[in-house]
């Protein structure tokens, strides 16, 4: 492993002034030089390497898809152990309790285990996205007040080009050695320390202000996982196949630390190709004769994928490009995403369109897409359950287990108790989703005001309620929650929730009515002409705001000429959605920006596609 020039956090001024070829030649002369640190075999007893040490040391924990080199969970705890005693020695003190660092790594086995050594070090781990401008390293490096920078080879320019901006203090810097897998098993001491201030901190996307760190104690990942468990049912034999992110809480807790507690083996294969997921998920029901390339297949890739979980604009490009695959490779592929092969099917952080859950299941041979809610500051807070009667279209489901939610009227501030969903005349009570308990995060990084902003005193006393910004009604689904296993039944209850959007930019209150823009959404995406849509709160002088729609057409589906109006797309909905729902602005064009989670920054886009529908009337 080697080490790559350090400049630690208290000789930051002093070397502010020079070069960085000067600084580079002291800083190798002064801080390179190890002290003389405790090499231990020990970790303090998390509970996540708890889990590990008692898997079966022989199984596989991570497989690079590209290469096929396999990790297995006998040699985790010992890489974990190394890194975190590098770890020490660039800080040039074995006490780095509750420091942040951050660090640069790709998809991989050698990502895992930076994550853990932070953890071990009981230090606050910071994933940074390479795929972000060295401005925005630089603020979340400032921001945090990073002791230290970790990168992989890989990423050594980038990190040198984040070190050379203006930072307020330079953070040591350690270049990692990529792990090449089959070290031996090395038996590992859990002493039973705590696991003191260890922990993640994930930076929001920053679509109203600058992105707030989102500080989530070892004790709330711990929780998340613990609550997925028992609701996903993972399990030693699950075989995950991870094409997202690990900047974002859906990478990393869903696809990565969970199945670390089950002994799941996780596949990397980033970043997403729909191509290379259709063969990788075909390569196990292909003959040699039908592969490709059987020669390079390994034989750790021929395993069947039994668990998948991405965002829904993942799923559109998967269904877009199945069609242009051979008879072979498209007969091996709905196999392998069958129900009975692949276990589970979750869809995240961002709505479902009803088209491309419906031709999922049509194209796997009824394997339904299990809907769940999450965000950063909460993990994943709603799921529907693993009983397909339970998947309910639409819906997010219940609360996950050990999370506690309900729903307050926008307006009133009024609880909506359960079994008063509807008010005297009848009408759906809408409400923001409050969320509390175990798996929520502990503050906004040095922000103590924005913290107290999201959170609402609870008068039971049993602690206060964080608000999401999520609305949604709660609706009973006649056939849900019937499940007779038990881990299902005890949380899989009750009315189901239904999110009809963010409220600051999905909320649309057009004329007095309130107009919840994914059921639009949900509608116009049901049209063949459309393939893909964003619903938006247009500010309107005569109607407070109108629904406006930014659409991408489908030109298969097109009438003779190419057209769709404005006419067009009013009579398509007509039937389906209320007058005052139906969209009132319509704006036609070939990309709508996602960032890397499938999201759209909506208030962006109102601005700059609508400029200038600001002050007009509807059409």
């Amino acid at each position: 492993m080697s080490l790559g020039f350090t400049i630690g956090r208290s000789f930051g001024s002093r070397f502010s002034s020079l070069s960085s070829s000067a600084a580079a030649l002291i800083s190798s002369r002064w801080l390179c030089r190890p002290a003389s640190f405790r090499m231990a075999s020990t970790l303090p007893k998390l509970p996540v390497f708890e889990a590990i040490a008692r898997h079966d040391p022989d199984s596989t924990v991570v497989v690079h898809s590209g290469s096929g080199r396999r990790f297995r969970y006998g040699e985790l705890l010992g890489d974990v152990c190394k890194t975190r005693n590098r770890l020490y020695e660039t800080a040039g003190r074995e006490d780095i309790d509750g420091e942040r660092i951050a660090f640069l790594v790709e998809n991989s086995y050698d990502y895992v285990v930076t994550l853990l050594a932070i953890l071990a070090a009981k230090s606050i781990a910071v994933p940074l996205s390479p795929a972000f401008p060295a401005p925005e390293l630089q603020y979340i490096l400032n921001h945090s007040e990073a002791l230290m920078l970790l990168s992989s080879a890989k990423f050594a320019n980038k990190a040198q080009e984040v070190l050379r901006t203006e930072l307020d203090e330079q953070p040591a810097y350690l270049q990692l050695a990529k792990f090449q897998g089959g070290s031996k098993h090395e038996n590992v001491t859990l002493e039973k320390s705590g696991p003191g201030s260890a922990g993640m901190m994930l930076y929001t996307s920053g679509t109203t202000n600058r992105p707030k760190g989102v500080l989530l104690p070892q004790s709330v990942m711990t929780a998340q996982a613990r609550s997925l468990l028992q609701a996903w049912e993972y399990i030693a034999s699950d075989y995950l196949l991870h094409v997202l992110p690990l900047h974002h809480i859906h990478g990393t807790i869903n696809a990565l630390f969970t199945p670390l507690f089950s002994g799941s083996t996780i596949e990397f294969l980033f970043p997403f190709n729909a191509d290379a997921v259709w063969k990788r998920f075909a390569a196990p029901f292909l003959t040699p004769d039908q592969t490709p390339d059987p020669d390079s297949v390994s034989p750790f890739t021929r395993e069947k994928i039994t668990f998948f979980t991405v965002v829904p604009t993942v799923y559109s490009r998967l269904l877009a490009t199945h069609k242009l695959l051979d008879h072979d490779m498209q007969s091996a592929t709905r196999k392998a995403i069958s129900p009975a092969n692949l276990r589970l099917a979750i869809s995240g952080s961002a709505a479902l369109p009803t088209p491309i859950k419906q031709a999922w299941s049509e194209l796997s041979g009824g394997n339904v897409l299990l809907e769940r809610f999450g965000m950063t500051e909460v993990g994943m807070a709603l799921s529907c359950g693993l009983d397909v009667a339970d998947r309910v279209d639409g819906s997010v489901g219940w609360p996950l287990p050990g999370v506690e939610a309900r729903l307050v009227e926008l307006d009133t501030h009024q609880i909506i108790e359960k079994g008063h969903e509807r008010d005297a005349d009848g009408r759906e009570r809408v409400g923001e989703i409050q969320l509390r308990g175990p798996t929520i995060f502990a503050e906004y990084w040095r922000n103590p005001e924005a913290t107290a902003k999201e959170f609402v005193d609870a008068k039971d006393g049993r602690g206060k309620w964080f608000k999401t910004g999520d609305v949604a009604v709660r609706r009973p689904v006649p056939n849900a929650g019937k499940s007779s296993t038990p881990s299902q039944k005890d949380w899989t209850r009750g009315d189901l929730y239904f999110i009809l959007g963010r409220r600051s930019a999905d909320i649309i209150k057009s004329g007095g009515e309130k107009v919840s823009a994914l059921e639009v959404e949900r509608e116009m995406l049901a049209l063949p002409q459309v393939a893909e849509v964003a619903v938006l709160a247009v500010p309107s002088g005569k109607w407070g705001q109108k629904v406006g729609a930014v659409v991408i057409l489908d030109r298969e589906h097109l009438p003779e000429g190419g057209r769709w109006t404005p006419l067009d797309m009013r009579r398509a909905l007509k039937g389906r959605l209320a007058n005052y729902k139906i969209p009132q602005v319509l704006k036609l064009v070939d990309h709508i920006p996602r960032n890397a989670m499938g999201k759209i920054n909506k208030k962006q886009l109102v601005k700059d596609i609508f400029q200038d529908e600001f002050s007009g009337d509807e059409m």
